[in-house]
């Protein structure tokens, strides 16, 4: 645990204070988002109560993504007159057509009070200045990371419109201490700043958080990026459609969620559903009444723990972070296995720029092919022998190994698309 770090009473509650603190802030909103917001009015009946919560039924993205497309321009899952509501963001559309949502500015606040948890777990105070490297387009995360930043009093400074080059030299220029952005950028800013003689190491960073990839919970990516800026890094996790709702904490083996603001479910393979386990993330936002989500099926595979963390906390943690989507798990040869964990092999070797994985059908059964882009001067096929028996001997599978010429895989600013799946044309 970081010397002076406070926790909230809320971090340190026992089961029961959780349970009665949570289903006390949905019975005082429940009737009314049953009675005023049309989409949840029509899916769980004017009757819900709290009481029958295990019998209400689940809700999903693609749901909302239906009712919004036919209910333009922001669908049916609104509890207020449009008036009330002082803020409009979109999902990045990773998976699909982007859901856009909006907040009031109650919700806002409660947006910026969920990063404070997030930002007091990693250390960061207003004396800090926390630079972002994000473009600031109508996705959430940058917003409410940057707005959270001032609610806690830090200097929030904006790398929007700049070239990589550019906001390593402004981390240097302001002296940032915090640097908020995805991992796989994180990684992209140290070579570039390498390539342009930039020297990160006279910035004053201490901190980074980072979100969109579970790569700050893997601890070979984590590894790459605190020796590249000498910093501690923390995950967080989110979304937009659902809130700011976890953070890893000085344990840093895990996330934990922030039960005061979110009710945490686990859907286990055959359907059932408790506190912890093994399965899909269901997490209702306790403070976004507004446009609320109840019951909402997250697709992030999750393994919960309820114990007592070193760093002190009681809250639920994923260990781990996240393990992948649900629907990324395959099964190759028996074994499951999920992008997160190929990378945490393939960020092993410091000679990897760049990689992609594909899934694809080999004799009607899944297979795995890696494509790796080695540093100027590796020995490639080294390289190539070395991760394909590292993956082999770590999972237990076997995997296709291509090598490309430096420069030739994609970058990324936002999340990384690496993983993809296509069907082999089979040749007879």
């Amino acid at each position: 645990m970081h010397l002076m770090e406070q926790l909230d009473p809320s971090e340190t509650w026992t089961d029961a204070a959780r349970r009665a603190a949570q289903r006390e802030r949905l019975a005082a909103m429940l009737p009314e988002v049953v009675r005023t917001n049309p989409f949840y009015r029509a899916k769980l009946g004017e009757s819900a109560t709290v009481e029958a919560w295990p019998e209400l039924p689940f809700t999903t993205k693609t749901e909302l993504s239906l009712d919004q497309a036919a209910h333009l321009p922001f669908g049916t899952n609104l509890t207020y007159p449009p008036d009330r509501y002082t803020r409009l963001h979109q999902t990045s559309g990773t998976t699909g057509q982007p859901l856009r949502i909006l907040d009031t500015a109650e919700s806002w606040t409660w947006w910026k009070e969920s990063w404070r948890s997030i930002y007091r777990a990693a250390g960061v105070t207003a004396a800090d200045r926390v630079f972002f490297c994000f473009s600031f387009g109508p996705f959430i995360g940058f917003w409410s990371a940057f707005a959270g930043a001032e609610h806690i009093g830090a200097l929030a400074i904006s790398g929007g419109a700049m070239s990589t080059q550019e906001r390593a030299a402004a981390i240097v220029a302001t002296r940032s201490t915090v640097l908020v952005c995805t991992p796989t950028y994180a990684l992209r800013l140290a070579d570039v700043a390498v390539e342009a003689g930039i020297e990160l190491s006279r910035s004053g960073l201490r901190v980074s958080v980072h979100a969109g990839e579970p790569g700050a919970s893997i601890p070979a990516t984590r590894s790459l990026i605190e020796g590249a800026f000498g910093v501690a890094a923390f995950d967080h996790t989110g979304a937009t459609e659902i809130g700011a709702t976890g953070f890893s904490c000085s344990a840093r083996d895990g996330v934990h969620l922030i039960e005061r603001e979110f009710v945490a479910e686990i859907r286990s393979d055959d359907g059932g559903v408790a506190d912890e386990g093994e399965g899909e993330l269901v997490l209702t936002n306790l403070g976004r009444w507004g446009s609320p989500a109840i019951r909402y099926r997250t697709g992030d595979r999750v393994r919960a723990v309820r114990s007592a963390c070193s760093c002190g906390r009681t809250l639920v943690k994923l260990e781990g972070g996240i393990l992948g989507r649900v629907d990324d798990m395959l099964t190759v040869r028996g074994v499951n296995v999920f992008p997160s964990a190929l990378e945490g092999i393939v960020r092993r070797f410091d000679e990897i720029v760049e990689f992609r994985i594909e899934a694809y059908i080999e004799r009607g059964m899944d297979a795995l092919r890696c494509t790796i882009e080695p540093r100027a001067g590796a020995d490639a096929a080294g390289l190539a022998r070395a991760v394909g028996d590292a993956i082999h001997r770590d999972i237990g599978v076997r995997a296709a190994l291509d090598v490309v010429e430096p420069g030739s895989l994609p970058r990324f600013e936002l999340k990384a698309r690496r993983f993809s799946r296509r069907r082999e044309v089979e040749t007879v």
